[in-house]
């Protein structure tokens, strides 16, 4: 479920209207809506009640301050792959013991950033790190907790490139070698030994391999506790997909919960988990205006203000998203459009042939399902501008992030004194 709706025949966010946004931010706009943001945390939290469990927001999802705030204050914590997404959180108000920082290239700046911030915990991915982090810990006179990330090869996810559960990809450690290296985290004076995480791709629609991830993370546990070893978390990741439009619902978090408690029943242990996706994903849209149409013999071409710098997603991973026209169509029949962007890359390609109602110059159209990936992915190449974020509240709105125009990136360059 999200909050845009068409009223008196124009898209709305909550209780303001696009056309409003557009033409007092200009365009392209991200915006978000605080209703969905916040719907969406409360259902996947309430899915485990009675079961206390850690909802870490992903922060690389949507690294705004605004959106982590939101969440924060209904109790989410976040999951950081980054000292600058630990000291995003931070700002916008997630305390220190609700962060979770994973990440296979985490330098030692970072490592002791963490251990000096009190993370919930670090995930641990190599036994290079693990040694790094002990040394770092043991310089600082503390005891960080630590979870090892363990790799089950089991894949999963909507695209190859983010699918992150198979032997083969870059992160985490093999089940032997985490058992393996919680023994030596167990007993170094300088780590607390609490968990292992586990994530195995994003945009999930079968829950069958993150079962059989879950059960076999059931199973290590049940190893290590045998063997001697405390182990009180686990961190089951995030992943679970949301609805593109154009494909079957993924499964809900009620049914996501259902398969977590059956793997786990009779298991006393803490869970953790890290949806960002789910979380943000329909709760924002990229609001953009046709600056013109171009015929061609095949079909024409939707050129839009927005390009692949501000959405990157379709020109990466193949993503769809669906496109609405912000005034409601009439009815009729649709036509069938490449829809491209501005940049000087054939990649900046949305959609090809894609059937919606007639379109014309100055038009505005709005991506749907954009919240996730699509603004903290954006950039300023071409020298555009980086794209604004809005977010709205009932019938209010704040710019929460503005246009990053040309003058402000100019701002932090400069010619060498040489010339």
């Amino acid at each position: 479920m999200n909050h845009f709706d068409y009223r008196g025949g124009v898209l709305c966010c909550e209780g303001v209207s696009l056309e409003a946004i557009a033409e007092a931010v200009g365009t392209p706009v991200y915006v978000y809506s605080s209703a969905t943001l916040e719907r969406h945390y409360e259902v996947f939290k309430q899915a485990f009640a009675p079961r206390d469990t850690l909802v870490a927001f992903a922060v690389k999802a949507n690294a705004n301050i605004a959106v982590i705030n939101t969440l924060a204050r209904k109790g989410a914590g976040a999951d950081t792959v980054s000292q600058g997404e630990i000291e995003r959180a931070l700002v916008a108000g997630v305390p220190p013991e609700r962060i979770i920082f994973s990440g296979v290239g985490k330098t030692e700046d970072e490592l002791a950033f963490a251990v000096k911030t009190g993370v919930h915990q670090i995930n641990v991915e190599s036994i290079a790190e693990l040694e790094t982090l002990s040394q770092i810990a043991a310089s600082l006179n503390a005891k960080p907790s630590i979870a090892i990330r363990v790799n089950p090869d089991v894949g999963a996810g909507g695209h190859e490139k983010i699918t992150t559960g198979k032997g083969d990809t870059k992160f985490g450690v093999s089940i032997d070698q985490a058992l393996q290296y919680y023994g030596r985290a167990h007993s170094d004076p300088h780590l607390h030994a609490r968990g292992l995480a586990v994530h195995i791709g994003s945009q999930i629609k079968d829950l069958g391999p993150l079962e059989e991830a879950f059960k076999a993370m059931r199973g290590m546990a049940e190893r290590l506790r045998a063997a001697g070893l405390s182990i009180d978390r686990l961190d089951l990741g995030g992943g679970l997909g949301v609805p593109y439009f154009n494909e079957p619902d993924p499964p809900t978090p009620a049914e996501y919960a259902a398969m977590v408690n059956r793997v786990f029943d009779g298991l006393d242990i803490g869970l953790a988990f890290e949806p960002g996706r789910m979380i943000a994903g329909n709760a924002g849209v990229l609001l953009s205006r046709v600056i013109r149409l171009q015929e061609r013999p095949t079909r024409p071409i939707v050129v839009l203000d927005a390009g692949m710098n501000d959405l990157i997603r379709p020109a990466i991973y193949d993503a769809y998203h669906g496109i609405k026209p912000v005034r409601e169509p009439k009815g009729g029949a649709e036509t069938a459009y490449d829809v491209v962007g501005p940049i000087c890359e054939t990649g900046d390609l949305f959609t090809r042939n894609r059937a919606l109602p007639p379109l014309e110059a100055g038009d505005l159209v709005a991506f749907m399902t954009a919240g996730a990936y699509g603004a903290t992915m954006s950039s300023t190449y071409n020298a555009r501008a980086l794209v604004a974020e809005v977010l709205v509240r009932g019938d209010k709105y704040e710019i929460v992030r503005k246009r990053w125009e040309l003058k402000d990136q100019l701002a932090l360059e400069q010619i060498p004194s040489w010339e």
